[in-house]
Order: C-alpha cells, then sequence, then structure tokens
C-alpha cells in the first residue's frame, strides 16, 4: 500500500480532531500551489507531456522563460507567495484586520523586491491604491478597492480566513468574506465564489462530507442573491460539478468547465476533482496537475478543501517538508490554531 493509501486508509478509520483539519486546510493549499510551479498554466497537454515525457509527478522545475522561472522546486507560485502574506497577517493579529492584511500586500508586492509573476489581481490593485494615494497623499485607504478580477488569487489563499473565524455566524462570516474579497477582487462575482468557499470550507473544518459541504454553501449563496446574475451562476457551476463526478478529471476540466483561470472554470473544476478523489490527497493533486492550464490556482483550493476533510496528516510530510518556506509557514499555522482552538475550547 502506497503512502496517499495509507494516509487515506487512516483518516477514514479515524476521524481527524478539530486541530489537524484546520492545519490541514492551510498546509493543503501551500501544498498544492508548490505542487504545480513548474506545470503551471501550461494548456497544450501535448506540450506538457513533452515536457515531462515521464508524467506529471508535483514539483517540477520551471523551464527557462516559464512565468515562475527562476524559482525552484518547493517555492510557491504569486498565490502561494499572498496566501503567505495573509497568513502571517492573521497569525500576528489573531484574526482578520483587512488594513493590516492591505498594508502588508502592498509592501509585498509593491517592493522591487519581489521577483515574481504579478498577475491582473497583484498589478490591478497595486494600480488602484497607488492612484487613491496620489489623488488623496496622506490620507488612509480602505483597502476594498481591489482589482476588478475574478480569477482564482483570493480563493487559493481563503483557509487562514476561515480557520480564525470559522465560529462566526452564516452572516458575520460572509461578510466578512466579501470585505477579505475586496482588498484584491472588487468584483461581484469573485465575492459570490469566495463566499460559497467559505461556507464549503467551514462545513469540511466541522466534519462534514465534501458533497454536502458545497451543496450547501451553493443553496445559501443562491438563496441570498436570488435577483443576482452572480448567486445564480455559482449555484449552477457548483451543481454541474456535482453532477458529473462520475467523469474524470480530465474530461471536466479540458472539456467541461475548461483550464482557465477565472473562478467560473477553475472553482467548479476543482469541486468536481475534490469530490472525485476525496478519499486522496496525493491522488487529486496528481489528476489536477496532469489536466494543465491553471492547476495552481485549482490545486491551491483542493489542497485547502481536501486538507480540511481529511487532516493534515492525509498530506505527505515529504511534500510539506519539501517547502522552502516550511518553517514560516508552520510558525504561523501553530499559532493560528493554537488561538483558534482555545477560543472554541472556551465557547
Amino acid at each position: 500500500m502506497n503512502e496517499s493509501s495509507v494516509s487515506a486508509a487512516a483518516a477514514a478509520a479515524t476521524p481527524p480532531a478539530l486541530a489537524d483539519r484546520l492545519r490541514g486546510a492551510i498546509w493543503g493549499q501551500f501544498v498544492g500551489d508548490a505542487f504545480c510551479l513548474g506545470t503551471h498554466w501550461i494548456y497544450d497537454l501535448d506540450a506538457l507531456a513533452r515536457q515531462f515525457p515521464n508524467d506529471v509527478q508535483g514539483f517540477e522545475p520551471p523551464a527557462l522563460g516559464h512565468y515562475h522561472a527562476p524559482k525552484e522546486p518547493g517555492q510557491q507560485t504569486h498565490y502561494g507567495d499572498a496566501a503567505l502574506v495573509l497568513l502571517e497577517a492573521v497569525a500576528a493579529c489573531g484574526r482578520l484586520d483587512v488594513a493590516d492584511f492591505g498594508r502588508r500586500f502592498v509592501e509585498h508586492f509593491g517592493s522591487a523586491d519581489y521577483t515574481g509573476y504579478r498577475d491582473n489581481t497583484i498589478r490591478g490593485t497595486l494600480k488602484n491604491f497607488q492612484a487613491a494615494a496620489d489623488a488623496r497623499p496622506g490620507e488612509p485607504f480602505d483597502f476594498q478597492r481591489g482589482a476588478d478580477d475574478a480569477e482564482p488569487a483570493t480563493a487559493a489563499r481563503l483557509a487562514s480566513v476561515v480557520v480564525a473565524h470559522g465560529a462566526l455566524s452564516d452572516a458575520e462570516l460572509l461578510a466578512l468574506v466579501a470585505s477579505y474579497t475586496k482588498v484584491t477582487q472588487n468584483n461581484a462575482l469573485a465575492i459570490a465564489f469566495l463566499q460559497a468557499d467559505a461556507l464549503a470550507l467551514r462545513d469540511l473544518l466541522a466534519g462534514d462530507a465534501p458533497r454536502g459541504a458545497f451543496a450547501r454553501g451553493a443553496e445559501t449563496i443562491y438563496l441570498l442573491n436570488k435577483k443576482s446574475r452572480e448567486g445564480k451562476q455559482v449555484h449552477e457551476l457548483i451543481a454541474a460539478a456535482l453532477a458529473n463526478v462520475d467523469r474524470s478529471v480530465h474530461y471536466v476540466t479540458t472539456e467541461l468547465f475548461g483550464q482557465a483561470c477565472p473562478l467560473e472554470h477553475s472553482f467548479p473544476a476543482a469541486v468536481h476533482c475534490t469530490l472525485r478523489h476525496a478519499a486522496s490527497f496525493s491522488e487529486a493533486m496528481r489528476e489536477n496537475a496532469r489536466a494543465g492550464g491553471d492547476n495552481a490556482g485549482r490545486a491551491a483550493m483542493i489542497g485547502g478543501w481536501l486538507g480540511a476533510h481529511l487532516g493534515v496528516g492525509a498530506i505527505p510530510a515529504a511534500w510539506r517538508e519539501r517547502l522552502q518556506a516550511r518553517a514560516r509557514i508552520e510558525a504561523a499555522v501553530e499559532k493560528l490554531v493554537a488561538a483558534t482552538t482555545s477560543a472554541a475550547a472556551h465557547s
């Protein structure tokens, strides 16, 4: 029996404790992102096969000229870089402070020292921040004017927010997630997806099965947004993912939803992969990576959901060890988990 099978069997036999689910949700996002660093944004699957003739195994080095060159295996894409900014911000405050996170985000990605890729979310957020600073020098910025963008950036790092605030009521959590999303993605569709995501992730952390967690998240957002196009779209796409669980990840990602970045493609494809391989973190990572396109964005979402469902023990320890930022991640995760479990014990 291989490592992933042992982990899945152990998780099935003994449901993970809350603390291990919390750890799993955050570690899963980082591992998923780094797993796809070198294969990220390769849409032509024939080209992917030629570049990696021994099949995609994860943690491949980016090729010369790749979006993430000259990063090395174990480093994060820009999604993971932002996830670390958020994690350390939430761990330091013990909660999400939108202004604190916004300042850290702008300082990190606006610095000349940052040499990673800056996507539409990052560039648009920095542009809007600078425009406000130029128009009103010295005035506080509300950090609610992120890019008008609906790609996976904000979803790829959501776990830290839900871990810190999972005890909130539906209404409070949804309001907080809307505010969090607008820091870097001031877009109605992105907000609707992130709200459904937060509800599903919270249910997974509570021990619910993935299918029920996603169905409830989609239904809640639809009922709260009956008159909006966004609420209907989120509901329909998650329903389609639920309805196609018997089909392969390759088909659903490449043919049904598409490999592209926008959440209308990447989010339901990630939901499907999570459901299809709900018993194996490792297999979900591999199948998603092999489907190409924005596999890193999808992997971060899948990793967070399956980490919450199966616990941190289902994530191969060797994969966590490969992360170059593992010491920083571990320190912040343990601080946040300790605060969250202590609050739960005294509630």
